[in-house]
């Protein structure tokens, strides 16, 4: 049977509430040169997010560890692919401690691409890059959104070894329209697989995932693939609008109204998660969500 999402004609005309302005300002440009200068990856402009402007001028950046190629072909995504990325640069994790370290942060968000080509696909260049920045920044809270490297243990081992203070891992969408949505090599289940291991192998370590709405899913679904982040010990969940990036990808299906948002984040809260960010404009890194992750771990680190 041929999914609604390759079927439904591309919806051309964003509603009001998903308008944004042109981002500018002197924190925004320092970004951008900093960025570029330092050939740092932002995953704001890869995957050319629409918060880029407000989170850059308000001195937030979400990084992108081991350049700006990805093994992976998620049909969501607008990251560059390719099965044989450029090598990994072995100084990235000290100019990724140093840029940050002069951005005078409290609170910064990494990821990666995935590098399905490395032996241990890029987890020690991530425990490192992690190491780097806390070492160089004593006070930040660092949040690791990490890939699921392909359920592998050992490899998920080593970046919970590296303390983040946040682990992130996104399950993007529904059970039914993963293997529409993801590349053939994630899936659902390896996804909620990973999360519950970061729990069994740490309780104490704040989890975070996140899904995109408006791919097709129905409501139902969502409230059930919430159910089951809440079960794997999710702490934090982010749900935001799916928005087309180019045109070689998935079509938006249907544009959620903010009303639906907020009903979602209700049904989060009285699931049991510390906290929900739900809107439109809401992605994985997402500030409101960031500002109250920061105030509720410096509040249990003053209680012990």
């Amino acid at each position: 049977m041929t999914n609604l999402v390759h079927d439904q004609k591309t919806i051309s005309s964003k509603p009001a509430w998903l308008k944004v302005g042109l981002p500018r300002g002197e924190k925004y440009n320092w970004i951008k040169d900093k960025s570029g200068t330092l050939q740092l990856s932002t995953v704001c402009q890869e995957a050319r997010c629409p918060n880029i402007g407000e989170c850059w001028q308000g001195g937030t950046a979400t990084f992108m560890l081991m350049g700006d190629i990805c093994t992976r072909g998620c049909r969501f995504c607008s990251v560059k692919t390719s099965r044989n990325p450029p090598d990994l640069d072995s100084n990235e994790p000290q100019k990724l401690a140093d840029t940050i370290s002069q951005m005078n942060l409290n609170y910064v968000v990494i990821t990666s691409v995935d590098r399905d080509d490395l032996p241990d696909q890029g987890a020690e260049h991530i425990a490192t890059s992690i190491r780097a920045v806390k070492s160089r920044n004593p006070d930040l809270l660092v949040e690791m959104l990490i890939p699921d490297f392909s359920g592998i243990s050992s490899h998920i081992q080593k970046v919970i070894d590296a303390k983040p203070d946040v682990l992130a891992h996104n399950l993007e969408t529904v059970d039914r329209l993963t293997s529409v949505v993801r590349d053939p090599r994630a899936g659902y289940q390896q996804s909620i697989d990973v999360l519950l291991y970061i729990k069994k192998q740490n309780p104490r370590l704040y989890t975070k995932s996140s899904l995109m709405l408006g791919l097709g899913e129905a409501r139902d679904e969502v409230i059930t693939a919430m159910e089951q982040l809440y079960h794997c010990g999710v702490n934090f969940l982010t749900l935001g609008q799916y928005l087309q990036p180019n045109s070689t990808k998935l079509r938006v299906f249907r544009f959620i109204h903010p009303d639906e948002f907020r009903d979602l984040e209700e049904i989060g809260r009285k699931i049991g998660f510390d906290y929900v960010a739900s809107g439109p404009l809401v992605r994985s890194s997402y500030r409101a969500a960031e500002f109250f992750i920061e105030r509720k771990i410096s509040l249990k680190t003053k209680a012990i």
